[in-house]
């Protein structure tokens, strides 16, 4: 028996997803003062402001991602067996859990250019 559904897989990859969008939006902000507060510096460090005009659509895919899973966990009761994991209330709010304990680090994410300036 797979106590795995497509219901549950499929918000994993969402969340998956959105961390790896906000990394991906916050990677011009927040690499260079991460690297700077460990002493790394160096030219190479300009090239991280290049991926700015991209951090609009990392910032869209990430808040679609995290609407997408919470919809998931929400809004939408998966089918599945009655034996099946899915279907135990221990286990769905472990995954809401899960879910916001994702949710506090990307908006921490991508919020950092707002509050940097605090840290320099």
């Amino acid at each position: 028996m797979n106590d795995s559904t497509p219901a549950t897989d499929s918000t994993g990859w969402a969340q998956i997803g959105a961390v790896l969008a906000a990394v991906g939006a916050s990677l011009c902000c927040v690499a260079p003062v991460l690297f700077i507060s460990i002493g790394v510096g160096g030219a190479w460090m300009s090239s991280l402001t290049a991926l700015e005009p991209y951090r609009p659509i990392f910032v869209a895919i990430t808040v679609a991602l995290l609407i997408f899973a919470g919809w998931r966990l929400y809004r939408r009761r998966p089918s599945c067996e009655s034996d099946a994991a899915c279907a135990q209330p221990a286990v769905r709010r472990r995954q809401r859990l899960i879910f916001w304990l994702l949710v506090i680090p990307v908006l921490a994410l991508l919020t950092f250019p707002w509050y940097a300036p605090a840290f320099l």
